[in-house]
């Protein structure tokens, strides 16, 4: 069975969000968010893609940063989720290491 996958278009991206289209260029340009072909003439975006830039417009609002903010706080984020990960996992190993010994 097929997956269907729901794409938006730059339009459509711009009214789900309320943001300008020469926001969302510069919003791709700082990587908040990827075309799913960045080459393509016409950008077409995923429902991924449209999550995260919902959180990103979020942040900007409740925090007023401008897009590089933005950007760089989303990296951040993604960085912390990414080193809890790694913790946890360092944590699990260490509780098999001190129980076998």
């Amino acid at each position: 069975m097929a997956e269907i996958e729901i794409t938006y278009t730059v339009t459509e991206l711009c009214q789900s969000t309320g943001i300008m289209q020469d926001e969302l260029v510069e919003v791709v340009g700082l990587g908040v968010i990827m075309p799913l072909e960045p080459e393509a003439t016409v950008w077409v975006f995923d429902a991924n893609a449209l999550n995260n830039l919902k959180r990103a417009r979020r942040l900007q609002h409740e925090l007023d940063l401008d897009w590089s903010g933005v950007a760089m706080t989303l990296t951040l984020l993604e960085r912390i989720e990414q080193l809890k990960k790694e913790n946890d996992q360092l944590r699990r190993q260490l509780e098999r290491f001190v129980q076998t010994s």
